[in-house]
């Protein structure tokens, strides 16, 4: 069974930055692409960033120019680097993955972590 762990979320004032780490474990051939999406509360889980396995990027308007996504395909690890967050930055990040096995592709997700920006 893969398990998606993400790190790195907490309370920051506005101006700051944040770097989300997620790592995926269990028994894994490879990763297709990876992604961050976001809950904020009251509202649907948006996709904010997405990585393939080559390193091709794409992000949610709201975010370009200020968020960073990258990984490391020996470690199994994506990342988020947050900079200039704003109060509507403020909601849980998931990590989402497809990983495939010897025998199965699958979509995961990752448990959330929170992000807050003060204003």
């Amino acid at each position: 069974q893969v398990q998606l762990a993400e790190s790195g979320g907490g309370l920051v004032q506005a101006g700051g930055s944040l770097r989300l780490s997620c790592e995926a474990s269990g028994v894994i051939v490879s990763i297709d692409a990876m992604h961050w999406y976001r809950q904020a509360p009251g509202k649907q889980r948006e996709l904010v960033a997405s990585i393939t396995s080559g390193g091709s990027t794409n992000y949610a308007d709201s975010v370009k120019g200020r968020f960073t996504i990258s990984r490391d395909n020996a470690k199994n690890t994506v990342a988020l680097q947050m900079n200039s967050l704003r109060p509507e930055d403020t909601a849980v990040y998931y990590c989402n993955a497809d990983v495939r096995d010897y025998y199965f592709k699958g979509n995961y997700w990752g448990l959330g972590t929170r992000v807050t920006v003060s204003s």
